[in-house]
Parts: structure tokens; sequence; C-alpha cells
């Protein structure tokens, strides 16, 4: 029996993270396509939920490149 590839398994991560983050922009962008020309406070909401969403999924995303080993210097410099 071999053991498990901890290498593979955090590239598998950051897949899965990624596909979520993917999820997660797309949901915003069709709730942005059927947003009516004036946006009703249950609207504003949904679109709040939408992107606090999308938000944990990017972080989620950074988190598990990380772990897999690609940590990007800075670009603020």
């Amino acid at each position: 029996m071999t053991d498990p590839d901890p290498a593979a398994d955090q590239r598998e991560l950051l897949r899965q993270a990624a596909a979520a983050h993917t999820a997660a922009a797309r949901d915003v962008e069709a709730f942005l396509r059927r947003l009516p020309e004036v946006p009703d406070p249950a609207d504003v909401t949904e679109y709040a939920t939408l992107l606090s969403r999308e938000e944990r999924t990017l972080a989620d995303r950074q988190s598990a490149a990380e772990a897999a080993g690609l940590q990007l210097p800075s670009l603020e410099s």
C-alpha cells in the first residue's frame, strides 16, 4: 500500500477551492443580469450575501494556493 501524496491532496483542494470561487462569481454575474433597474431592499440584501460568499471563496482559494506552494510576491510594491 502506498502513502497518499500530500502535494497531490493540496492541489486537489486548490482545484476545489477554485471551482467554488468560480461558481460564486458566476452567481454574482447571474444576479447582476437579472437585477431590475431599481433594486429593492431584498435585491441589496441578496447582492451583499452573494458578494460575501464570493469574497470568502476567494480567500479560501488564496489560502489553498499558498498551501499548495503558490505564494506570490506582493503586487503593491
